[in-house]
């Protein structure tokens, strides 16, 4: 049977690819940590699931294609909290972000057009690319440079006919990189000035260490015909099962050509929306713990990296991940190993190897994405197993 290029092209995610061998290490009796999948485990509010028990209809129907009131409601008085004015139908709901970013790039994409995206990036903005018909071309960074990529003749250059749009993470999924107040505004520019679409996906929006503040790109007044956010529950309020999110513009007909699809494909979840609008109820006192306790998680992985020889990572500033450059030739190759080979005292680890989060052929082979989600004396072990897995990976070839 012959399948379609588009899905040829390809990849599994190296973020889920090692599950089989996951799979066998744990019918061995090995216990595997798991850096390597963005899963909270930070309790969910409890009003999402009152919400839910509290459903008192008769009948489960189908939801609104844009979204049902409730949740659309709560969106907009999240961003209005924000400085950030919408109206309702610049909102529309969406099976987590992922599906609010398939939908954009369904929009904006005819064969080979390209999205410029810095790299490293999150691998599936390349599977979702790619099915749409484009490309990704991205934006080189290397991790000795902690993954700068805020410089506007770096991203001009890599300007072509075919560029269709910018599509960046801010904070960022694998580096934990933030721009600032001025390279954002420098982004908005280019975009505005090359009429090109920025998509901005700003779904960890609350996780930044530091003292600054993550400028949204729908702040910008001018540009609120280029700009589409990206938003989801999924990692605001530790709910990634729930799958809902939102595709945000103020570009009506780029709203008007989404609905077609979010029409396609009849409505999100009509429960998990309304469990999602009640999430917004929490107040700053969670989005307070949470940053409080993944601060300490990421000073953690922090401490343990730097006492492994040959390992380059920049300390991260927002979300919860960092890309590490370690001293191995294939990390592709040593997370097999890790979970064929290798063990102590009957536990191991997983990690998602970085080189399918880049763009450039052969680029992040030696790179590794962790996501520090681990209760803390878990993260400490599963440090600990990284270093004795390195050693003992080098050992066997002695």
């Amino acid at each position: 049977m012959k399948f379609s290029q588009k899905i040829e092209q390809c990849n599994l995610s190296p973020i889920r690819k090692f599950h089989p061998y996951a799979v066998e290490a744990e019918a061995k009796g090995r216990k595997i940590y798991h850096l390597n999948i963005g899963q909270p485990d930070i309790e969910t509010p409890r009003e999402f699931f009152d919400a839910i028990q509290n459903f008192q209809s008769s009948v489960l129907a189908y939801a609104p294609s844009p979204g049902i009131p409730e949740y659309l409601e709560s969106v907009r008085q999240y961003y209005h909290g924000l400085g950030i004015e919408l109206e309702s139908g610049d909102i529309l709901a969406t099976n987590g972000g992922s599906e609010a970013l398939q939908i954009v790039l369904q929009c904006i994409l005819d064969e080979g057009d390209e999205v410029l995206i810095p790299e490293p990036f999150y691998p599936n903005y390349n599977t979702f690319t790619r099915l749409a018909g484009g490309v990704v071309h991205p934006i080189p960074t290397s991790a000795e440079e902690g993954f700068f990529y805020g410089d506007r003749a770096r991203i001009e250059a890599e300007i072509t006919p075919k560029t269709r749009a910018i599509l960046i993470t801010n904070p960022g999924n694998p580096t934990g990189t933030i721009l600032s107040p001025e390279a954002t505004r420098m982004i908005a520019d280019v975009a505005r000035d090359h009429n090109l679409f920025i998509i901005a996906d700003e779904v960890y929006r609350e996780f930044v260490y530091s003292d600054q503040r993550i400028v949204s790109l729908a702040e910008f007044p001018d540009v609120v015909e280029n700009v589409v956010i990206i938003d989801s529950i999924s990692k605001r309020f530790s709910a990634c099962g729930a799958r809902i999110g939102a595709l945000i513009s103020r570009n009506k007909e780029l709203i008007g050509q989404a609905l077609k699809v979010c029409q396609g494909r009849l409505c999100s979840s009509t429960l998990d929306q309304l469990g999602a609008a009640a999430l917004y109820e929490a107040g700053p006192a969670y989005f307070a713990a949470q940053k409080e306790e993944y601060h300490r998680r990421r000073d953690t992985v922090m401490r343990k990296l730097r006492e492994i020889p040959g390992v380059v990572c920049k300390c991260p500033e927002g979300a919860f991940y960092l890309m590490v450059k370690l001293p191995v030739d294939d990390a592709d190759a040593f997370q097999k190993w890790l979970l064929t080979d290798f063990e102590d005292h009957g536990d191991t680890v997983m990690f998602a190897p970085g080189e399918q989060f880049y763009g450039t052929p052969g680029k992040g082979r030696s790179e590794i994405r962790i996501a520090y989600v681990l209760k803390q004396e878990d993260l400490e072990r599963a440090m600990d197993l990284l270093a004795l897995g390195i050693q003992a990976y080098h050992a066997r070839k002695q």
